[in-house]
């Protein structure tokens, strides 16, 4: 069906033709009500009678139209003229990728910096369950200010119902599935899945992706032959010649590394996410120093700039199904953040908040290593005030000038603490305590009323005005923050209880709570616009390099600045001005192996937590949390007497087997059941939990029964025993005890657990009532039982060095058996955990440091 000039369709007037591809015309036209130009592309009159090329066409419109992101095809609208369905898109100016190649290598800056753009919009496609299956050169096109722009969704398999979201395993698949035996996509940029006719899930669109990235790099494809079969045959066979033999020289080896990871054969090998992809290509560009950001960079090198004319955008449109796309905003190149240095001695700064003037800068650090105080300083000054405060923390300063501060500050495990909440005037003068038991607390704007966070009874509690309960979680909150209007608080949410993972959320003051970013691997510290307009907040897709990141309240992330460091966002001031610290930490290992004098250090990679030691105290299980662990943890094995460390997989693991040969571990992405891995030859075993969401876990002593600490639905933690036939688990205590003080007995009858007040009392596995246990002290807590059970372990929580005493049961004689500490306190956070060997001889302990600077970062 031609259209001529002037003709209308319902609002859009045609203003010319555009051009034509095998599934229909693409013409310019106005929408009057807008006062736009957009493209309009009209199925062609050749293919108005073949009933799959009309459903293809309503597919790729419904699966395009589903995606909102800056660097995929917005679509506008869909209609029907005379019996001819067309859709209605955003107007491109521009080039398609494959014009910008033309047979020539892009520079490895650029082949970043578009790279980040298409993977990001790649995962917002696979987060609503759409999977491309066509990409290619063509089908990405560079706008006029240097915007990746992906097109054609018309092969894209939807894989999740429209409206309301279902249980994914009841999710029904349209009928152009690829099934077996259905070969979809274009020869020379198919995955090998694709190639052997195999169901194509998101993997597959990062198969592809590697080989643009390599053309991208090369001026040549990936894969080339004579024939369509022999270049089916070379993608399920061969590899790709290397980057520097095919015209890549001077690719940075870790580009190489991205571009391999994502065509390996196997999908199980690949990249698992594009969102992981493109984060290690923001890393690498960060690393690099080449600056990627939402607005790019336009290209120092000459190169086209054609405006898209009608024969320009006709042949995109005969190359590419979706030749209409475009945008017309043009966005100016991003300036540069500049950091503005404020502090300048060795160690931690705890929180940091602007004062109203927003020239002065409140912040708690512990400096060369003493205790934390309370300073106050000013940019370009290179002293800080100290206030006569020891050990306080500003959590938040009034528009009048009143300070809400946190005062002894209590360690409860991984990050979660709890302090006395005080006022106290930014003049100085003597704290005024107002309430016990606090981790975090916020001024509404009226600077009169507050927010609280508490933990308590195995939850945490976000309350506004205190005493009112507006969200409540078994794992934690952090960074509790009003919005400038004062409706809603913004806070970071973390589901497991110690843990820095996690995501940004909203609660209403009427207590309507809504997520709006998915988990992030490591997230600290959170603030909101002076408009209200969105949250930043520092947080890492990986590992624990954070990124300063944007949400909306409709859920639209962006990063706002990164570096090859990790940042927490303290604080905004009205102007703009974002309150940084850059911290370089790590997580280490110490321990003693049997027979030996001294301690040796048994860190791994850069963030080792130890989880448990086995009775001998010869071999150590850890877990890898940071950058080196990878998405999700790695979980290790090392011996105690230095030898290097074994890789068993991926997730959390949790206990030994008493024989060595098995671990019991947990994956962070569903924490619904336990895998057994074995830790020598053998295979994985699953132990279902259905419907109890675990935390931790581990084998009752002497028996191979399996215990659980973990929650159902609507409920709080509680800890859980396998039944003896070993189907299902049963609880032993009540909700709400502490989620990190609790030991199972040495004869695996029962567990020591503390409640959130700190008593602790034995717990008989098959029934009974709970017994005190006296001998632990306020402040205590238990590290097990020698193997025989004469003896207890304890240590003193939140203490340095840390001490461990040593109870014989029978007597109740008490003696100072360890104290441990790291030789170098500079920095130094906090001590522990601690596992001992069955006689208490053996130990391997962890530590915490920090070095931390802060900085005001402008031009954001």
């Amino acid at each position: 069906m031609a259209l001529q000039p002037g003709m209308r369709l319902g609002p859009y007037e045609i203003i010319a033709p555009l051009g034509a591809g095998g599934m229909g015309e693409v013409y310019r036209a106005r929408d009057e009500r807008l006062s736009r130009e957009v493209a309009i592309k009209v199925i062609a009159a050749a293919a108005s009678g073949d009933p799959e090329r009309l459903r293809r066409f309503e597919q790729e419109a419904r699966a395009a139209g589903q995606l909102n992101h800056p660097n995929i095809l917005a679509v506008y609208d869909i209609g029907s003229h005379d019996g001819a369905p067309y859709v209605v898109t955003e107007l491109l100016e521009g080039e398609t990728l494959r014009e910008r190649l033309g047979g020539t290598p892009l520079p490895p800056r650029k082949v970043v910096e578009l790279g980040v753009q298409i993977a990001q919009g790649l995962a917002a496609a696979h987060a609503k369950g759409i999977v491309h299956r066509d990409l290619k050169p063509e089908n990405v096109f560079i706008t006029r200010d240097g915007r990746a722009k992906i097109l054609d969704f018309g092969l894209a398999k939807l894989t999740r119902p429209e409206g309301e979201e279902t249980d994914a395993t009841q999710a029904p698949t349209l009928a152009a599935e690829t099934g077996p035996g259905v070969v979809l996509g274009t020869v020379g940029y198919m995955s090998p899945e694709q190639v052997r006719g195999r169901p194509a899930d998101h993997r597959s669109d990062i198969f592809t992706f590697g080989s643009i990235l390599y053309e991208m790099l090369t001026g040549r494809r990936a894969f080339t032959a004579e024939s369509s079969v022999e270049a089916l045959n070379a993608i399920l066979k061969e590899e790709p010649p290397e980057l520097s033999a095919s015209g890549g020289a001077g690719v940075p080896p870790g580009l190489d590394r991205i571009v391999r990871h994502c065509m390996e054969k196997s999908p199980e090998e690949r990249f698992q996410s594009a969102r992981d992809l493109a984060f290690d290509l923001q890393s690498l560009s960060a690393s690099s120093g080449v600056a990627v950001a939402a607005a790019v960079e336009p290209a120092s090198r000459p190169r086209r700039r054609l405006m898209m004319t009608a024969a320009g955008l006709a042949a995109v449109a005969a190359a590419a199904a979706l030749g209409w796309l475009a945008g017309r905003a043009s966005v100016p190149p991003p300036a540069s953040p500049v950091y503005a240095q404020l502090t300048y001695r060795q160690g931690a700064v705890t929180s940091a908040r602007f004062a109203p003037d927003d020239q002065t800068v409140v912040y708690s650090a512990a400096w060369d290593g003493e205790p934390t105080q309370l300073f106050s300083t000013r940019a370009g000054s290179p002293e800080s005030r100290p206030f006569d405060l020891p050990g306080a923390d500003v959590l938040a300063i009034s528009a009048s000038g009143e300070m809400l501060v946190l005062l002894e500050r209590e360690k409860l495990g991984g990050w979660m603490s709890r302090g006395t909440l005080a006022r106290l005037p930014l003049a100085g003068g003597v704290p005024r305590r107002i309430m016990e038991g606090v981790q975090e607390a916020d001024w509404a704007p009226d600077g009169e009323q507050m927010a609280v966070v508490r933990p308590g009874y195995g939850a945490y509690r976000v309350e506004f005005p205190p005493g009112k309960v507006l969200y409540q979680t078994a794992g934690w909150v952090s960074s509790l923050r009003f919005s400038p209007d004062g409706r809603q608080l913004a806070f970071l949410d973390h589901p497991f209880a110690g843990d820095d993972r996690g995501h940004v959320a909203v609660v209403s003051l009427d207590g309507e709570k809504r997520d709006l970013t998915p988990d992030f691997s490591s997230s600290s510290g959170l603030a909101w616009l002076p408009d209200g307009s969105a949250i930043h907040f520092t947080a890492s897709e990986r590992g624990t390099i954070r990124a300063l990141r944007s949400v909306d309240l409709s859920g639209a992330l962006e990063v706002v600045a990164g570096a090859p460091a990790t940042l927490s966002l303290h604080d905004i001031a009205a102007d703009g001005r974002h309150l940084v610290s850059r911290l370089a930490g790590n997580r280490g290992m110490i321990g003693r192996a049997p027979g030996a004098d001294e301690e040796r250090s048994l860190s791994w990679l850069d963030w080792s937590f130890p989880l448990d030691l086995s009775e001998d105290g010869r071999t150590l299980l850890f877990v890898e949390q940071g950058e080196g662990g990878g998405p999700g943890y790695s979980i290790y094995l090392r011996g105690t007497d230095g030898g290097p460390a074994v890789r068993l997989g991926k997730g959390f693991g949790w206990d030994l087997s008493e024989d060595g040969g098995w671990v019991v571990t947990t994956s962070l992405e569903n924490p619904t059941g336990m895998t057994l891995l074995p830790t020598g030859p053998g295979e994985p075993r699953s132990v279902p939990t259905p419907g109890l969401s675990l935390r931790s876990c581990g084998w009752l002593p002497g028996t191979d029964r399996l215990w659980a600490q973990g929650k159902e639905e609507d409920s709080l933690l509680r800890l859980w025993v396998q039944e003896e036939s070993g189907d299902a688990f049963r609880p032993v205590t009540p909700e709400g005890l502490d989620p990190n003080h609790f030991a199972p007995l040495p004869d695996g009858s029962g567990f020591a657990a503390a409640d959130t007040e700190g008593r602790w009392r034995i717990y008989p596995v098959d029934g009974g009532e709970p017994q005190p246990l006296n001998v632990v002290q306020p402040g205590e807590a238990v590290v097990r039982w020698s193997g025989d059970g004469r003896y207890l372990f304890l240590l003193k929580l939140d203490a340095l060095p840390l001490p461990v005493d040593r109870i014989e049961m029978a007597t109740g004689r008490r003696e100072r058996w360890l104290e441990l500490m790291p030789a170098d306190r500079a920095g130094l956070y906090d001590v522990g955990p601690l596992y001992l060997s069955a006689d208490g001889a053996s130990y391997a302990y962890s530590f915490r440091r920090f070095l931390t600077t802060l900085y005001i970062l402008e031009g954001i």
